[in-house]
């Protein structure tokens, strides 16, 4: 049977930040890329072992460096070699150099919205979050809400907005994060909006947007259990459910950018209504607002239709933990339909690890034994183990911090990347 494990926030601090990439698994990347990415990801390492891990020679490591050095990319750092006490003569390692570059990441919900700003080394400086009443918004409104964001996390950083690298953006919804065009959102009333072109304008620098499920994988294969796997899965239940797929080493998004839809595959023909307005996608079902409209009517909730859906799952949740029956069949059937889901996530995909995330995974109803048994069931029978399971506890900063990784990604392809060099040629 699967695994399952629950990771607390804590334990996702891990050394360096970025993807744990396999020496020599992508060298179509500029040395001077690959070079400062390895540092980057490792936290701290010596010239002699950035040689031997990514098999070039001391002296192209040296000339690079020096270079990278020079640009204020990296620095020189003493750390004690392994078994020497503190009065042992301390070594030079090179690091990122922190606090030059900074990036924002920023995600819009439709009941808050969050903001990140972290230097190049990815270490948090200032996290921002801002509550709002559920509902669609005008694109104004939702660029005034980015605005808002940005410059209340820059203020808490002491750093001025106009001096950020990048801006990271992520929304829910049918994005196309190539052209930074949102098609649906459910909080933004109008479709097909380049998002990123006119926030762009609107704050003078580059942003970078995708879906909000993108930036949760992005969160786990730059700061957490994703780091050292080069195939895993991220299926997010919140408000929606979404999913982000990373192989070898790098996020998929599909042909247009707008693959993983998991939420809206069907697992039931002219069932439940979606909120994406077809009928029998999984989010139908698994979702809060799905969960919600079973219990107005099970439990006869029709009265406190002004209280919110977090209101009313947590009476929801409090009705099953007391035993009442109706409260929990709702979250058993919710499960069953999850693992219909995440059963066919394991036939299509067949990752190392499957990541629950999202604020809704504090209901243990949702991953119960039962779900994950009939999981294993609807999965093929290849005579091997599934995937394990970890449901990830992070903050509510963790969709930021995912846009903060697509930010940090953008600016160094843009400093060290191959763009860059097709740009001096």
């Amino acid at each position: 049977m699967a695994q399952i494990r629950t990771i607390p926030q804590s334990t996702q601090a891990n050394k360096g930040c970025g993807p744990l990439i396999d020496p020599l698994s992508d060298p179509s990347r500029p040395l001077r890329q690959q070079i400062f990415e390895r540092v980057r990801a490792v936290g701290q390492i010596a010239r002699v072992q950035l040689s031997k891990e990514l098999g070039i020679s001391p002296a192209s490591v040296t000339t690079i460096t020096s270079e990278l050095i020079e640009s204020g990319f990296l620095e020189e750092v003493q750390t004690l070699r392994d078994g020497e006490s503190s009065r042992g003569r301390p070594a030079v390692a090179l690091g990122v150099r922190a606090g030059t570059r900074h990036v924002v990441g920023i995600k819009l919900s439709d009941r808050e919205h969050t903001a990140v700003l972290v230097d190049f080394a990815g270490n948090l400086i200032a996290g921002e979050a801002i509550e709002r009443a559920p509902g669609a918004l005008e694109q104004d409104a939702l660029l005034d809400a980015a605005a808002e964001l940005l410059s209340r996390v820059c203020a808490k950083g002491g750093i001025e907005p106009d001096t950020i690298n990048a801006l990271g953006l992520g929304v829910p919804g049918f994005v196309d994060s190539e052209k930074g065009i949102v098609h649906w959102s459910p909080v933004l009333i109008e479709r097909h909006v380049d998002l990123a072109t006119a926030l762009r304008a609107r704050l003078a620098v580059p942003v970078v947007v995708d879906n909000d499920a993108n930036l949760v994988t992005l969160a786990e294969l730059w700061f957490g259990a994703g780091r050292a796997l080069s195939d895993f899965a991220v299926v997010t239940i919140e408000h929606g459910v979404g999913m982000g797929y990373v192989i070898n080493h790098r996020i998929y998004r599909g042909a247009r950018g707008m693959g993983m839809e998991l939420g809206h595959t069907k697992v039931q023909l002219d069932g439940a209504l979606c909120r994406c307005g077809q009928r029998g996608c999984l989010e139908a079902y698994v979702a809060d607002y799905a969960l919600v409209r079973e219990a107005r009517t099970a439990l006869n909730l029709t009265h406190k239709e002004t209280q919110s859906v977090t209101t009313l799952l947590e009476s929801l949740y409090a009705h099953a933990k007391a035993g009442n029956s109706a409260a929990r069949s709702i979250f058993r059937r919710a499960g069953r339909y999850l693992a219909l889901g995440l059963s066919n996530v394991v036939n299509l995909f067949d990752p190392q690890l499957i990541i629950l995330s999202g604020e809704r995974m504090r209901f243990d109803y949702l991953y119960a034994k039962e779900t994950m048994a009939e999981m294993e069931e609807l999965s093929l029978d290849t005579g091997r183990d599934i995937p394990n399971i970890e449901i990830h506890a992070w903050g509510d900063l963790l969709w930021a911090h995912g846009a903060a990784a697509l930010a940090l990604h953008e600016v160094t392809e843009r400093l060290l990347g191959s763009s860059r060099e097709m740009a001096a040629q």
